[in-house]
């Protein structure tokens, strides 16, 4: 990364303070100041990221891809990753460098997250995965969490909180299950060779960065100022080695974790669903009040789904289905398809409005939305959602002069939930297999189990589902389609998206992000900012955001976000609020014309980097 002054951005650390409205300005001005603060914020990354990308030629000679010779190719043209973790980007690449692919160097990135940012990723946890093959055929890879055998619709009746803490929270990992699924299919490098930098990174140590510190004193703070990292022993081993909690530049080791994975590499993922990994994890569960059993464990498996898909603008867009939110980011997209000049400089204030209104109707939608094993209808739902009558008839019903109230949007219940504990990964490589995937363990380090024999920190994802009788302060009840089932997986706002060309059907972007409910809008937002503004990777993800989930009843906006634009939305009827930067974070990948790749990394993020090879 860049030097620690250049990283100084005035990103989430602290708390900003919302600008006051300067009133409207001028079209022009407005235009002129987008781009100058566009060029500033793109020199700004360029500088940040600059280290983690080669500069000079780099040749692939006589090397292996997928069984075949691919010669030579130039620098920034064998391929891309991109994720919150500069260090796991960068090992994804050299998975690419020693004649891997996209999917080993995504294994290999996605369990060094785990390793490094423990807080929002790992083996406990699960996540949704969008591959595009070099065939250019899509697949949609489900390892969410599972509910266990012994849940139950009313287990968290008049105790949500064991919904979030404790045993009873985690759902039934699937993390390496997914893991396993892309690697048999698609990798070429044997499982153990991706694992490795995990393990050597777990083992001997890693930098205690700003991101690390951030989202400790986050946690903490989110749990009353207890410091569990340090008082309780199975944390404290890695986080209080000494009896004190780490401190930014000090190295932290999580050896236990090195153990697990090297168990892991040499055994495959049955080692983590049976044996001593698993009768550890369910000693710790069960020690903590949940009810998971081995046999849970055992009968987990990773599922394909549905894959849907829209044009826009000369692309096809292309999503996971439910139990993930992607449909309601293409109904999003979709419905402003049909509005010309969209985003031009002497348009921003009226796209900016049509933007929050498209997204208000879908979130509309999304309350009707879970896991289609269990919910009749489910694929007839969401293909009336894309259907073009319903399109057309949402357009008829958005006013441009404002907005309008709540009942308006139909929402038939209330799913938005906080869910920060959560990372995105976005993969390219030269023979056009991309992979986006949104890992998570739920909210900031899961449920705050820790086993304490393997290092593993356990998801909270049962909180994602809907509990009866606990309708929100806004007066809407809990959606009845993501009500607990044993064996179903909750609803998930992740939208791993990836867009190719109309005409021809290569690669131009691989998108998707992290953040919970915010998750939707930030991944429409950086579509919109690469399609329709012609904004490179690391510029869309620089601009600044807007989150509207229709319930609570307000935009808001990060307070970066123009002022004059704002001042607009008041006048239009929207209940305006301020957002700090980082709530939603994002990874991307363009592919450019030549072939040659662009990886951005979150840039609300401090360490977090694309490399490109």
């Amino acid at each position: 990364m860049g030097s620690l002054e250049k990283q100084k951005l005035p990103l989430y650390f602290g708390q900003p303070q919302p600008q006051t409205d300067r009133g409207k300005r001028g079209v022009s001005a407005m235009a002129i100041l987008r781009v100058v603060t566009a060029a500033i914020l793109s020199l700004v990354l360029f500088i940040v990221y600059l280290p983690t990308v080669y500069t000079s030629p780099v040749l692939a000679r006589d090397r292996q891809h997928s069984g075949e010779a691919f010669g030579e190719i130039q620098a920034g043209k064998l391929g891309a990753v991109a994720s919150e973790s500069a260090l796991c980007s960068r090992y994804g690449t050299d998975m690419l460098e020693k004649g891997g692919n996209a999917a080993d160097a995504l294994v290999a990135t996605s369990v060094c997250v785990g390793t490094v940012a423990m807080y929002h990723s790992g083996i406990g946890g699960g996540g949704f995965m969008l591959v595009r093959a070099p065939d250019g055929s899509f697949e949609s890879i489900d390892y969410r969490e599972t509910a266990p055998a012994a849940a139950f619709q009313d287990m968290f009746e008049n105790n949500t909180d064991a919904s979030m803490r404790g045993g009873l929270a985690s759902g039934v990992p699937g993390d390496l299950r997914g893991l396993e699924y892309l690697h048999k299919k698609y990798g070429s490098l044997p499982w153990s060779t991706v694992l490795q930098p995990a393990i050597q990174t777990a083992r001997e140590g890693f930098t205690v960065n700003e991101d690390l510190i951030h989202y400790i004193e986050y946690a903490i703070a989110e749990d009353g100022n207890e410091d569990f990292l340090c008082n309780d022993p199975s944390w404290a081993i890695d986080f209080c080695p000494n009896g004190t909690r780490l401190v930014l530049g000090e190295t932290m080791t999580r050896k236990r974790y090195a153990g697990t994975l090297e168990a892991i590499a040499k055994q495959g993922p049955d080692a983590f669903y049976s044996g001593p990994i698993a009768e550890a994890i369910i000693r710790a569960v069960q020690l903590a009040n949940g009810t998971m059993t081995m046999d849970d464990l055992r009968n987990y498996t990773a599922v394909t789904r549905d894959t849907a898909q829209i044009d826009y603008r000369g692309f096809t867009v292309t999503s996971t289905t439910a139990p993930t939110s992607g449909i309601i980011g293409l109904s999003i997209l979709k419905i402003l398809e049909e509005y010309g000049d969209f985003f031009a400089p002497e348009n921003v204030n009226i796209s900016t409005h049509r933007l929050d209104e498209a997204i208000r109707f879908g979130y509309g939608e999304r309350t009707l939305l879970g896991d289609p094993f269990f919910v009749d209808g489910m694929k007839e739902y969401q293909a009336d959602i894309l259907n073009q009558s319903t399109i057309n008839e949402i357009r008829k019903k958005i006013l441009d002069y404002r907005t309008q109230n709540v009942s308006v949007y139909d929402p038939k219940g209330l799913e938005s939930i906080e869910t920060p504990g959560t990372s995105h990964i976005s993969v390219a490589d030269y023979t056009g297999l991309a992979i986006s995937t949104t890992t998570t363990i739920n909210t900031l380090f899961g449920s705050k189990v820790m086993v304490p024999e393997t290092g593993i920190v356990m998801n909270n994802e049962m909180n994602d589902f809907s509990i009866p009788g606990s309708s929100s302060s806004f007066g809407y009840i809990p959606s009845e389609a993501n009500y607990i089932r044993p064996g179903k997986r909750p609803l998930s706002s992740t939208t791993p998206t990836i867009i190719t060309h109309q005409a021809n059907g290569t690669l131009f972007f691989i998108a998707g992000s992290a953040g919970g409910s915010r998750i939707i809008t930030a991944t429409v937002q950086n579509i919109i900012h690469v399609i329709d503004q012609g904004l490179s990777a690391a510029e869309a993800l620089a601009q600044s955001r807007l989150h509207d989930q229709l319930v609570p009843n307000q935009v808001a906006f990060e307070w970066t976000f123009d002022n004059a634009t704002v001042s607009d939305m008041r006048q239009r009827g929207h209940n305006v609020t301020w957002m700090e930067l980082g709530k939603s974070t994002a990874q991307a990948i363009r592919v450019l014309g030549d072939g040659g790749f662009e990886a951005a990394g979150e840039p609300r993020q401090r360490n977090s980097g694309g490399v490109v090879v």
